[in-house]
């Protein structure tokens, strides 16, 4: 294959234009794998992205990859495309540590998850696998194992979490596609700090094996440098899978359709502030410049809240049982190597009494109910993503905050994994320090779709987002 395109072009090339070139014979996939690798050793020492490089079990799968596309016959619709996982997401031949040092150091690494497998079936060239703190457990991302993730606008701030290192290899195309997960924010958080997009689907569209500590409210999702690109991935991950034991919608998505000329005909209901949240001015303008937007692309936006106070004790209580199986799996000589915090949330999870516990899934299906009736008269719900800015990195929270706990920063962003509902983050401007701001866009129940075709639609009218230095590298 003839290099069509120099390596700074390379640096913003998005999954979809690759396969283009590939399809041309332009660019070949072990160039674009060894591009990407370059890279990876440039930032990696500086931002700390991955917890695992596979550098050589790339470059094989990239060259089995160039030889099918010169045959003419790639094995999927992915064939080629420089991928990462998540390090929570078991993929075989390469560690899967869980941010964690209670995790075993020899594996066997030989057991594809359901999402891994869908990738690479569709013939995903994995990278690595990218950071994550102990077990996802915060909306930032430095655990014990592998230190401090940093954010590529600024490398003294947070790219927040639990999905960092997925979103700094968003952020500067090391990988074009990239796998997270999303418990209470783990995908749109970092997303937003990034300046990248991502989705957390409908629960039960991707399938999860092993399930989550966090259960139903984790879900998996795509993160990338634009929505078509996430759409490209999820018309591969949101497959079934036998081994995930709960069912999801059974009716199939059209992933890739394309969006509708315009807006008009949409209802889409925006929110400043939910009711309950201090949102930081100049974000507040930058997210109120790209809803105008969406009425000049012919939505009808009426400006009102939800309709729900803040859930926090609701998650708070789910959250931390859920935390509290990880004592059960783990010896009192590991639970002392866990992040203290982490350990701190699970102790109390095993503490909170039956009748707590019931009482917040109650709340949680009054809430999931609430938003379903809601969604009956509105397409889309938007809202800023979150209320600040990247803070410093290696601390769970900003510095001026009382509250040391994650999900006080990202109110926006759990209450959505309460109710199980499609939410994207998507860079909608730089704010007063010139860091990337989150646009949240929320729609209904398996009306994944809605949002994916806002996004695309919105996308070319804001300002595309790099890093600092990305197209150089």
């Amino acid at each position: 294959m003839t290099h069509a395109q120099l390596p700074g072009d390379l640096a913003t090339l998005t999954a979809s234009q690759a396969l283009a070139l590939f399809r041309r014979k332009a660019l070949s996939p072990v160039e674009l794998t060894e591009d990407c690798l370059a890279r990876i050793e440039r930032h990696q020492p500086r931002l700390n992205a991955f917890a695992h490089v596979a550098g050589e079990q790339a470059l094989e799968a990239a060259r089995a990859s160039e030889s099918r596309w010169l045959a003419g016959t790639p094995c999927g619709p992915l064939d080629g495309i420089p991928t990462t996982i998540k390090d929570l997401t078991q993929t075989r031949g390469m560690p899967t540590r869980l941010g964690s040092s209670t995790s075993d150091t020899d594996g066997p690494w030989d057991t594809d998850a359901p999402v891994s497998r869908h990738l690479r079936n569709a013939g995903a060239v994995f990278i690595g696998k990218t950071t994550s703190p102990e077990f996802g457990w915060k909306g930032v991302t430095d655990n014990p194992l592998h230190g401090i993730t940093r954010n590529p606008w600024d490398s003294r701030l947070t790219p927040g979490g639990s999905s960092g290192g997925a979103a700094v290899a968003a952020a500067l195309n090391l990988g074009l596609l990239h796998q997270g997960s999303d418990a209470g924010g783990s995908i749109r958080i970092p997303c937003s700090f990034t300046g990248t997009f991502g989705i957390k689907p409908t629960f039960g569209w991707v399938p999860q094996w092993p399930a989550s500590v966090m259960s139903t409210l984790s879900h998996l999702g795509p993160m990338t440098r634009s929505a078509e690109d996430s759409a490209l991935m999820l018309s591969v991950m949101a497959q079934p899978d036998p081994r995930d034991g709960y069912l999801g919608n059974p009716a199939r998505c059209d992933w890739l359709s394309p969006p509708p000329a315009n807006l008009k005909g949409w209802r889409i209901a925006y929110s400043a502030d939910l009711g309950y949240v201090k949102v930081a001015p100049d974000i507040a303008e930058r997210v109120e410049q790209a809803v105008g937007l969406l009425r000049e692309l012919g939505a009808t936006v009426e400006r009102l809240d939800p309709g729900f106070d803040d859930p926090r004790r609701t998650f708070d209580t789910l959250w931390y049982a859920g935390a509290s199986q990880l004592l059960e799996r783990l010896n009192e000589r590991q639970q002392r190597q866990l992040d203290p915090g982490l350990l701190a949330i699970a102790r109390r999870g095993r503490d909170i009494p039956l009748c707590d516990y019931l009482a917040a899934c109650r709340e949680r299906e009054r809430l999931t109910a609430h938003m379903a009736e809601f969604h009956q008269r509105y397409d889309l719900l938007v809202t800023p993503t979150l209320p600040i800015a990247p803070f410093e990195a290696g601390r769970n929270a900003p510095a001026e905050n009382d509250d040391d706990s994650w999900v006080g920063w990202t109110p926006f962003s759990y209450p959505f994994n309460l109710t199980q509902q499609p939410a994207a983050s998507m860079p909608c401007g730089l704010d007063a320090h010139g860091l990337p701001v989150g646009l949240h866009l929320v729609g209904p129940k398996f009306q994944d779709i809605k949002v994916i075709h806002a996004a695309r639609l919105l996308e070319p009218h804001l300002p595309r987002l790099a890093p600092p230095g990305l197209a150089t590298g």
